[in-house]
């Protein structure tokens, strides 16, 4: 981090008091010596944020961890070479062209949430720390797609994070970094594949529907084996269906129900057929009588 502009503020302040205090008593010194404070203060005052963590280093050796707020340094004999940030990072990872382990080119995009926890490891263990985290991510993503199936991982993507946490930590924890979470964010498969999966998956449903079906036949099918013990063991049950069948036919308006004289004398029914027939036959000869009667009355 650069310089603070409170630090650059106390630095004109102190100067120039100095100088006016100087040319006001006509002492130069007063005012040299008020620029010198104003320097000594712009070089050894420094000042760190909330989420920062100043290295301080003397003489090239590690002396302390600075920070947060305001700390003071020896000028030319302390150094601060590294400002380390303390917030969660953000750090995308893109793997491309990764065979899985069934040998499938896919296209994996994920997000790594991470951030540091030991500001002196981060500093003195690693180059670039930030650099270092972001290539672990990456080959420790394409080591656990070499490892898992296509299948599992567009299924299993807890899992596939999971392991990707547990492997990143190892790998980073000697850098004072801590995993927060590593989360995937898309998996990319050839066209092709992505067709003959569609099919696959298609005919997976029809397979399914069919099973359904199926067993919705077989089910239909027990019960008429039910009914059929049933109406054998009580054949007037049988013939009570008969007429509900016959009766639920005739309830609608002109329907003619043919009715093959077999089925009619096997439920028992010729005898009633005739009777009904009689009957309508000699309803239309017996009003002429009554008229008759009536005629000779008159």
């Amino acid at each position: 981090m650069g310089i603070h502009p409170i630090t650059i503020a106390l630095f004109a302040l102190l100067a120039g008091a100095g100088v006016a205090l100087g040319g006001l008593l006509e002492a130069r010194w007063i005012a040299v010596a008020g620029v010198a404070v104003g320097l000594g203060v712009l070089v050894a005052l420094r000042i760190a944020s909330q989420w920062q963590r100043a290295v301080l280093l003397r003489l090239g050796k590690f002396r302390m961890i600075r920070g947060p707020g305001m700390f003071v340094v020896v000028p030319f004999v302390d150094t601060v070479p590294y400002w380390i940030d303390l917030r969660t990072i953000t750090t995308p990872i893109v793997a491309e062209q990764t065979l899985t382990k069934d040998s499938v080119p896919v296209d994996v995009d994920a997000v790594l949430f991470w951030r540091v926890v030991d500001p002196m490891k981060a500093a003195l263990e690693v180059e670039n720390y930030q650099a270092a985290v972001a290539w672990a991510a990456q080959t420790a993503l394409r080591d656990v797609i070499g490892e898992t199936d296509l299948a599992e991982l567009l299924v299993g993507r807890q899992k596939i994070d999971s392991r990707l946490t547990e492997i990143i930590e190892t790998r980073t924890e000697a850098w004072g970094a801590k995993v927060i979470a590593v989360e995937l964010r898309d998996v990319k498969i050839p066209a092709n594949l992505q067709n003959a999966m569609s099919q696959q998956a298609q005919a997976e449903r029809e397979r399914q529907a069919r099973l359904i079906l199926g067993d919705s036949e077989l089910q239909v099918a027990k019960k008429f084996q039910e009914a059929a013990r049933s109406y054998q063991e009580s054949p007037v049950a049988l013939h009570l269906r008969g007429l509900n069948i016959l009766l639920e036919g005739m309830k609608q308006n002109s329907t003619i129900v043919i009715v093959p004289s077999s089925a009619v004398e096997t439920m028992g029914m010729g005898s009633m057929a005739g009777i009904a027939a009689l009957a309508r036959e000699m309803k239309p000869a017996g009003r002429p009588v009554a008229g008759e009667g009536a005629g000779s009355k008159g």
